[in-house]
């Protein structure tokens, strides 16, 4: 009893039970003597929905009671939970963690009315939702200091969030659709631009290399932490424009980035070099696709010696020449980009 009275970080899920009668044992127990919880995870527990209905709600009283029986919690993770809706309680339970609550991550959930309780918990502010639908998003419209949602959601909502957040936002994670919308892209940018300057980290994905990305990136003058996942379509445009888009985007990096992941087309891909020729952001890492040409290689060693900051890169396609490696090591440490991710 005494381990489980020191629990702060409990994951629940089904597969950890050979049946729902063991399962709701073990979480009266918890209920019980665990009241030290700072991070409670659930995880599929649905799929005992199949069971008697006496037995199925046996189950989720018990989590509610752990959810009560709980000094401070801080952090709830609903992975999966239930597909239909229904939270039997689950979530409302957490009114009584309305001091403390400061973060929840949702994932594969559907909308229900229970969500609207999180509306109340005062010190709430990080959200990070997966495949929810928009229903979902548009119920937790609030000043938030971390936002991390997928593609599934819609412009109108994500700006009024951006709108509302405002100068708290510090920390924002996006990815937009695989077919993009350029008029909602745009529209998203510019609430960004408008609302968000405080914001020293930011994640885009499937985005292209607009002069309007170029231009919040500009405005963000605390940027510590940037990742993106950048797109180049305009096949009718000359090589040129898109040297000059990379060297716009170079310039106007802030002194404060220490961060910087940045991958693209193949064509994006190539203009590595003219990006490091430019850039004046004093970059510790750096993840790029490569380093299989010579005119990249030699742009990078130039960097290093230029500003003596940069400590890491990491690299997507990480099968290196010798020579390249040992001529480039010389300066800088190299790595697999997973190495070096930060995430939101």
């Amino acid at each position: 009893m005494q381990f489980i009275s020191r629990l702060q970080h409990l994951f629940l899920s089904r597969v950890a039970f050979s049946n729902i009668e063991s399962a709701t044992t073990l979480l009266r127990t918890l209920a019980k003597y665990s009241t030290k919880i700072k991070d409670l995870k659930l995880r599929g527990f649905d799929a005992y929905k199949s069971y008697e209905p006496q037995l199925f709600h046996a189950l989720f009283h018990a989590i509610i009671q752990i959810i009560k029986s709980q000094e401070q919690l801080m952090l709830i993770n609903l992975d999966g939970i239930n597909n239909d809706s229904r939270f039997h309680g689950i979530i409302s339970a957490l009114e009584c963690q309305k001091n403390s609550l400061q973060e929840a991550i949702i994932k594969g959930c559907d909308w229900s009315a229970e969500f609207e309780i999180l509306k109340n918990c005062k010190n709430l502010d990080t959200f990070r939702i997966r495949s929810c639908g928009t229903k979902l998003l548009k119920s937790l419209i609030c000043k938030i200091s971390i936002l991390d949602i997928d593609e599934y959601r819609d412009v109108s909502t994500t700006n009024q969030i951006l709108e509302m957040s405002g100068l708290m936002l510090k920390r924002l994670k996006l990815a937009l659709k695989i077919e993009v919308d350029e008029e909602a892209s745009i529209l998203e940018l510019e609430a960004l631009k408008s609302f968000c300057p405080n914001i020293t980290y930011l994640n885009l994905h499937n985005i292209e290399l607009s002069t309007q990305l170029i231009e919040v990136i500009g405005n963000l003058q605390k940027l510590q932490f940037l990742t993106l996942h950048l797109f180049w379509d305009n096949i009718d445009e000359i090589k040129e424009e898109l040297e000059a888009r990379v060297i716009s985007f170079a310039e106007i990096l802030p002194l404060t980035l220490q961060y910087l992941k940045f991958c693209g087309s193949l064509q994006l891909n190539s203009c590595i070099d003219i990006f490091l020729n430019h850039c004046n952001a004093p970059l510790k890492t750096l993840s790029i696709h490569s380093l299989r040409d010579e005119k990249t290689v030699k742009a990078l060693i130039e960097f290093c010696k230029r500003y003596r900051t940069l400590n890491y890169v990491g690299l997507y396609y990480f099968y290196l020449n010798d020579n390249i490696r040992k001529k480039v090591e010389k300066y800088v440490r190299l790595e697999s980009y997973e190495y070096f991710d930060v995430d939101c």
